[in-house]
C-alpha cells in the first residue's frame, strides 16, 4: 500500500512535497503515517492501519496555519452518526461520511485547491 500511495502522490501536480513519518509492516498488517504538502501550502496527514480484520484511517487536511479544513476518519467515536464509525470533521462539526479512500480524498483536495486558485 505504501508504494501505491507514493505512486499516487508523485502523479499529482498539486503535491509539492511529502514525507514518510512512520511505517511498520508485519506478516499480516501495515501502518503508515505521512505528511503531504500541497501547492497552496495546506497539509494532509495520512494515517492508515490495515490488518486481516481492520482498516482504520484518518486523513487530516489543514491549512498552512494549522487550522483544520477536513478530517475523514473511522475512529469508533460518534455513535450518534448514522454512518458510524465513518465520519467527517468539518467546521467544528461531525458529519456523516461514507468510507473514503486516499484516492478520493486527494481528488477532493485537488478540486478544492483548483477552485480556490480560480477565485484569485
Amino acid at each position: 500500500m505504501l508504494y501505491k500511495i507514493l505512486k499516487l502522490l508523485k502523479k499529482k501536480k498539486f503535491v509539492k512535497d511529502y514525507s514518510l513519518l512512520d511505517f511498520k509492516q508485519g506478516e499480516a498488517f501495515y501502518y503508515i503515517k505521512m505528511k503531504v504538502i500541497f501547492s497552496d501550502k495546506s497539509i494532509l496527514f495520512i494515517r492508515e492501519y490495515v490488518d486481516k480484520e481492520e482498516f482504520l484511517y484518518s486523513y487530516h487536511w489543514q491549512d498552512k496555519e494549522g487550522k483544520l479544513l477536513y478530517r475523514w476518519d473511522n475512529a469508533p467515536y460518534h455513535k450518534e452518526i448514522k454512518t458510524f464509525p465513518y465520519h467527517l470533521h468539518y467546521k467544528n462539526k461531525i458529519k456523516e461520511s461514507k468510507p473514503v479512500s486516499i484516492e478520493e480524498v486527494l481528488e477532493f483536495i485537488e478540486k478544492t485547491i483548483g477552485k480556490n486558485n480560480e477565485k484569485i
